[in-house]
């Protein structure tokens, strides 16, 4: 699993054609405060069941507060057959502080 900046993120979601799709593995009330605009929420405690439907050629940016949980769950997808995966070093937290001062921070 590869491991990014918000910055390089940010670029690699601007400049890419087939652009990778953003999984957020935050829970719920944690989405509701702030999130990246087309993420999909899937809690980590969800990541297993939902990978069924999830399509392992795809590539996927795994967001999550500041970095841990999200590193776990690509662990886990890794585990099942996803390998083109991107750790968002930082999180979301690192996200609003560089990329997006406006968001709600917690």
């Amino acid at each position: 699993m590869r491991q990014l900046s918000p910055q390089q993120v940010l670029e690699l979601i601007d400049k890419n054609e087939n652009k990778p799709v953003l999984i957020d593995v935050r829970e719920d009330f944690e989405n509701e405060i702030c999130a990246i605009e087309g993420s999909v929420n899937i809690p980590l405690h969800k990541i297993p069941e939902a990978a069924e439907e999830l399509d392992p050629k795809q590539e996927y940016i795994l967001i999550c507060h500041h970095g841990m949980r999200s590193q776990r769950a690509g662990i886990i997808m890794t585990s099942l057959g996803f390998d083109k995966l991107i750790n968002l070093v930082g999180g979301i937290d690192a996200w609003a502080c560089n990329i997006a001062p406006e968001m709600k921070r917690y």
